[in-house]
């Protein structure tokens, strides 16, 4: 028998879900059920962390990998108290200049927040800043399926909750992050967290784009 423990990072299946309807998932039947469109992915958190609601988090320390376990997590320790200071007006041309037409009910990304058009008053729009979850509990079913030793996977854990994508990188003494210049300062920024999460410092390594005629010509065969 194996428990996770605080510190560990470990790959999780888990659907949530809010009022009895399901929320988010990476479990491919579950998905299928809920007819979702979006295809499983591979989820891995460094436990203690909070790179997954906090109240989830914190209930995964001790269990045992391979169980499978029913969470529930307090509108506390999920997305929080709805907040009125959170309800905005917005004048509706600042919609139709970007040729949106708002509903009330309507969903949609606006500054990289996901926001909910709450009504539609003559030239106002009231939008709702609020997690779509806040001030609700929340059920998860969750089973820890292994603890992760390997560290690329960590890496790319680390890569996707702090950026939101995995830039291409190589684990050494230090995990080196390849691309252009303008990676060299994100590298130096997140280095002390990657040193504290991982033990593993970032470095940077420039790689250079090819132009588009130099892979024309190194994929053009040579005469004899």
């Amino acid at each position: 028998m194996v428990n996770a423990k605080k510190g560990d990072f470990v790959e999780i299946k888990y659907t949530g879900y809010a009022n009895g309807e399901m929320f988010d998932s990476n479990i491919e039947e579950d998905l299928k059920k809920a007819k979702s469109k979006n295809p499983p992915r591979k989820t891995i958190i460094k436990l203690g962390e909070k790179m997954i609601v906090p109240g989830l988090d914190s209930a995964l320390e001790g269990k045992e990998v391979g169980n499978k376990y029913d969470v529930i997590v307090s509108v506390k320790e999920g997305f929080g108290e709805r907040k009125r200071e959170l309800m905005k007006t917005i004048p509706l041309k600042v919609f139709t200049e970007r040729k949106i037409y708002p509903e009330a009910g309507m969903m949609l990304t606006l500054d990289d927040q996901l926001v909910r058009i709450s009504a539609v008053s003559g030239a106002r729009v009231i939008v709702d800043f609020n997690n779509p979850l806040a001030g609700k509990t929340l059920e998860y079913k969750v089973e820890i399926v292994r603890i992760v030793d390997d560290d690329n996977e960590k890496a790319r854990a680390l890569f996707e909750w702090m950026f939101r994508f995995a830039p291409e990188f190589e684990v050494r003494d230090k995990v080196i992050i390849k691309g252009p210049q303008v990676f060299e300062s994100i590298a130096k920024s997140f280095s002390p967290k990657f040193k504290e999460l991982m033990g593993k410092e970032l470095g940077f390594e420039l790689k250079e784009e090819k132009k588009e005629g130099e892979k024309i010509k190194e994929s053009s065969p040579k005469n004899d």
